[in-house]
C-alpha cells in the first residue's frame, strides 16, 4: 500500500520551487545591471556600519553634554549654598 503524501513536505517543496523562481527573477534583474548578491550585501553592510557609527557618535556626544550639564548644576548648587 502506498504511503500518503506528507502535507508539510508537499508545502515545503512548493515553497522551494516558488522561492527558486523568484530568485531566478532577481538574478536576471541583477545581471541586467552587472550586479551580484554579494555586491548588494556589501553595500548594505556598509550602510549598517555607517548607521551604527553615527549612533555611537551620537551617544558619545549626548554623554558629553550630560557631563557638562551635571558639572554646571554642581557649580550652581555650590553657589546657591554659599548665599
Amino acid at each position: 500500500m502506498a504511503e500518503p503524501d506528507n502535507l508539510v513536505l508537499s508545502l515545503l517543496r512548493d515553497l522551494r520551487s516558488r522561492m527558486e523562481a523568484r530568485f531566478d527573477k532577481v538574478d536576471a534583474k541583477l545581471a541586467e545591471h552587472d550586479l551580484k548578491f554579494e555586491t548588494i550585501e556589501k553595500k548594505i553592510e556598509g550602510v549598517k556600519q555607517a548607521a551604527f557609527g553615527e549612533s555611537v557618535l551620537g551617544r558619545y556626544a549626548a554623554a558629553e553634554v550630560e557631563e557638562r550639564l551635571a558639572e554646571i548644576e554642581r557649580r550652581l548648587q555650590a553657589l546657591e549654598t554659599r548665599s
